[in-house]
């Protein structure tokens, strides 16, 4: 069976081992949460010469342990288990159907012989609340499904071609990933988005609205690139005979925000460095789960591609956002006020790149189109188109860098971020 090395997360755990903070692992379900935490970093902390019973690990999830979510039971768990003063490892899967957890991590942060990681699955619960509970002193690593790259590494005899289809199609959920025939993914697929994410925002959020909260899926996952906003989504349901003000609208798009089925790129006025407007663009964390949803009817290869890049720039931990420039031009001797968009501009740290995905660039005034916008940047970060033409990466003379999807994708450091 294929073993998915995940490096890039272990590494994250590595460098951040009794760091005095409770370290939070947050993610898609079904992204490999658990099997990071229980398989991969136990392992390297095996490796490490720790000794197995320093580590304890224990799944909320699983019936025997329903006694240990009473949070005092818990404790005398913990402390049974660790009466001497070497350095103890807990980890603590689906943390969240503990009660009163926060005091408890608390009391186990305070306690310098414990080194504390737990998983769970909703950012709202852990992100917002554990975080400010813990005022400083909560880690969060953030996961994802699998990348192109790991794809590629785990199965080497895939050609490129077979590699992008599968992925661009089926996503990188690992159990999908692992799966052979496609029937079977895309069954599989679709079962999960039912049965798994959207039963757990409507039970945890107690949505009476189903119909439309499911309307609301399908148009977010119809538009992914396309500017939109809450009132304009509204507006949608207007014509589709469904009564959903903004307000709601609004509340949903969160639901699914805090799920991390989705994420947001706000707009982002380059040359006036700030924030413009409520409209941004969504983007589905794990393609094959939009695929899925929109029973793989709409599966644009422009589109597809553009939500994958953004995945992984996330993946990659830049900031992303909707670039826009404002041009002024002259049209029959008459000012005209013109705004250009740029798919991305990716912050990580004080670098930055900005970036055009283009499907195909087959002609000099397709190149001319997509270069249009990075042109009128005036600054000296790295501007970037992407393009799926199997063409070599190369430094255009303007300065402007081609790069090829598959290499943006298979190589790590394809960017200078």
């Amino acid at each position: 069976m294929k073993e998915f090395k995940r490096q890039h997360y272990v590494n994250q755990l590595i460098m951040r081992k009794c760091n005095d903070m409770i370290k939070i692992i947050t993610g898609l379900r079904r992204s490999g949460k658990s099997y990071l935490l229980n398989t991969l970093f136990v392992n390297h902390l095996l490796e490490q010469g720790v000794s197995a019973d320093c580590i304890l690990q224990i799944d909320l999830e699983d019936a025997k342990n329903k006694p240990l979510r009473d949070p005092m039971v818990m404790l005398q768990y913990i402390e049974e288990r660790s009466n001497d003063n070497r350095q103890y490892y807990v980890i603590l899967d689906e943390v969240q159907l503990m009660s009163e957890f926060e005091e408890i991590l608390n009391t186990l942060l305070k306690r310098r012989k414990y080194d504390v990681y737990v998983t769970g699955s909703n950012s709202r619960f852990l992100v917002t609340d554990v975080i400010t509970e813990f005022r400083g002193r909560g880690d969060e690593i953030r996961i994802y499904p699998l990348s192109v790259a790991e794809l590629h590494e785990a199965f080497p005899e895939k050609s490129w071609i077979d590699l992008w289809r599968e992925y661009s199609l089926y996503g990188g959920l690992p159990q999908v990933v692992l799966m052979t025939d496609e029937a079977q993914k895309t069954k599989y697929l679709k079962q999960l988005f039912r049965t798994t994410y959207l039963k757990d925002i409507l039970d945890r959020y107690r949505i009476q609205q189903v119909e439309e909260f499911g309307q609301l899926i399908d148009f977010v996952a119809s538009a992914i690139g396309s500017l939109t906003n809450p009132l304009k989504l509204a507006n949608t349901f207007v014509t589709k005979g469904f009564k959903l003000d903004s307000r709601t609208v609004n509340q949903y798009l969160g639901y699914l925000l805090d799920s991390f089925l989705i994420s947001e790129a706000k707009r982002y006025d380059i040359r006036g460095k700030q924030y413009i407007g409520s409209s941004c663009k969504y983007y589905f964390t794990d393609i094959g789960l939009r695929n899925a949803r929109l029973n793989f009817r709409q599966t644009e290869e422009t589109h597809l591609m553009e939500n994958i890049i953004y995945t992984e720039l996330l993946r990659r931990d830049c900031a992303v956002d909707v670039g826009v420039v404002e041009v002024e031009e002259q049209v029959e001797g008459k000012r005209q006020h013109k705004r250009l968009e740029v798919d991305f501009v990716c912050n990580n740290g004080y670098k930055r790149c900005y970036i055009q995905s283009a499907y195909s660039m087959p002609s000099y005034d397709k190149i001319q189109q997509e270069l249009q916008s990075l042109m009128r940047i005036n600054d000296n970060f790295l501007k970037v188109i992407i393009t799926a033409d199997m063409t070599p990466t190369h430094q255009m003379e303007n300065g402007v860098l081609i790069l090829n999807l598959m290499d943006f994708l298979t190589k790590e450091n394809s960017l200078p971020l």
